[in-house]
């Protein structure tokens, strides 16, 4: 089951998914792969869950992003963590950090290694790694993420492997593992294409490092996708029709710049209307790659996407692995440092397309938390893109909940990516682009273009008062949060 994927040199070293959970000790900071459930190492994960009901101790635990198989409910089910970085998206594990029960660290995905590697983080006594390979000189054949895996292992004091035996040896290729050092001493990141390959297709390690190889046959968990409904399909038409507009207009060419999305339904399927629209060869610098990407693939509408990890149903999952050769050559993941960079996001000019939980008048944009206090995932990796892109874009609905919340608010409970940062704003009810324009002239854009109907009155209300009051960007402060505080005690942002 394993000869022709552990070199003999680590076979001695085989052990089970329990014994390897049993070497991680209370108190330890554990480096862990996986980045929205896929590449985590599952069988030691969730030995480590049943270990911890049965004989309690906690960790601080660092991932690429959020894990798949429930792993992040499971711990938090078992009081197993302590401290969790940078990212999660398990409504158990949410509800224990809004209590205050576990500390989380919400940072962007692309900082998360260069915290860790410059000192600021508490360094990782055990990296836990999913792999399909390990090879003689000490090198891995990684899975479906990539992830902070290389940052992990190179800091760490001990290492566990897990090998994925599901994992075909043919995913070989498509994997460009590129360290760039820490400053002053670091590297210049030398890709000009997303196709670019600058590393090596496997990844170094320490062998002296490694502790235990555990052997485990569980698949990546699937992402559950809603199909294209009416909002989505406008979001995605509105979108479309800028595009359209700024090819005619010379700025754009029909090919266009790198493409960058989030995660998610509205991502997936505002980034799935790239089929209907007159586009061709394009292409993709993400940090995720879901179901849509695969179909503008096959529908031969582009030509390259570059990532650090899937996020797919399981018919794209396992269509992606029966067809490793149909997608040779045109997918390939990356360390998260080099995925999300600001500098070759920059270089690049990567359009880049993110999903909003409210934006207000001004186009200040909240993605990570509700009602101002209540964390849902993280930021991820939307704060690097938005910063360092060519356009940055962010969507979603105009009002939810049977229209009692309006995702267009007077002001932001909550700002993550602020009016500097963002280009565009797109809603079911049309589009506003912000360039150029001042706090006063924003406004107006977003209240006719993006605001649902129901609201848009209130906010026009909202904004004439607040011009009354003056100033650069006006506001009335003691009504500012009236909308949220309305919906708390009422159930409704509607007065």
């Amino acid at each position: 089951m394993y000869q022709d994927r552990i070199a003999e040199r680590f076979r001695h070293k085989i052990i089970s998914a329990e014994q390897a959970a049993n070497l991680v000790k209370d108190g330890m900071v554990v480096g862990a792969s996986g980045f929205t459930k896929a590449g985590d190492a599952k069988a030691t994960l969730k030995a480590m869950a049943a270990r911890a009901k049965a004989d309690p101790f906690t960790i601080n635990l660092m991932t690429g992003a959020s894990l798949g198989h429930n792993l992040d409910g499971l711990f938090a089910e078992a009081g197993m963590i302590s401290r969790r970085m940078p990212f999660q998206s398990d409504a158990t594990l949410r509800k224990k950090i809004n209590n205050g029960e576990v500390m989380f660290t919400d940072l962007h995905l692309g900082e998360t290694a260069e915290l860790l590697a410059y000192g600021f983080l508490p360094p990782v006594d055990i990296a836990i790694i999913e792999v399909a390979a390990i090879y003689d000189d000490g090198s891995v054949l990684p899975t479906t993420s990539i992830g902070n895996n290389l940052t992990y292992a190179r800091h760490a004091k001990q290492i566990i492997l897990e090998v994925n035996t599901t994992i075909p040896l043919e995913i070989r290729g498509f994997h460009d593992i590129f360290a760039t050092g820490i400053s002053p001493q670091r590297q210049i990141i030398p890709v000009t294409e997303p196709s670019t390959r600058i590393g090596t297709e496997t990844m170094p390690i320490d062998a002296d490092k490694v502790i235990g190889v555990v052997i485990s046959d569980i698949k990546d968990s699937p992402v559950e996708l809603s199909a294209v409904d009416e909002k989505t399909l406008a979001i995605s038409d509105h979108l479309m029709d800028f595009f359209n507009q700024e090819v005619k207009r010379g700025r754009l060419t029909p090919n266009l710049p790198p493409l960058q999305t989030g995660i998610g339904n509205i991502a997936n399927a505002v980034f799935s209307g790239f089929k209907r629209g007159n586009f061709e060869n394009l292409k993709m610098y993400s940090e995720v790659l879901q179901d849509s990407t695969f179909e503008l693939i096959d529908s031969g509408k582009m030509k390259f996407a570059s990532a650090c990890s899937f996020a797919v149903t399981s018919e794209c999952y396992e269509n992606f692995f029966a067809n490793l050769d149909r997608y040779r050559g045109k997918i390939m993941l990356r360390p998260e440092k080099i995925s999300n960079s600001p500098e070759v996001i920059r270089r690049l000019g990567v359009i880049a397309i993110n999903t909003a939980i409210e934006f207000d008048l001004y186009g200040n944009v909240n993605s990570t938390h509700i009602g101002g206090n209540k964390m849902m995932n993280g930021i991820g990796g939307s704060g690097d893109f938005a910063r360092n892109s060519y356009l940055s874009i962010f969507v979603t609905q105009s009002a939810s909940k049977n229209d009692s919340i309006s995702h267009v608010v007077p002001m932001v409970t909550h700002v993550d990516s602020n009016e500097h940062d963002v280009d565009i704003l797109v809603t079911d009810q049309g589009l506003a682009d912000l360039r150029g324009l001042a706090p006063r002239e924003r406004a107006l854009r977003v209240i006719e273009n993006c605001c649902h109907p129901e609201y848009r009155d209130q906010l026009k209300a909202y904004y004439k008062e607040a011009l009354v009051r003056g100033g650069h960007t006006p506001h009335i402060i003691e009504k500012a949060f009236s909308w949220h505080q309305n919906f708390n005690e009422r159930g409704t942002m509607k007065f």
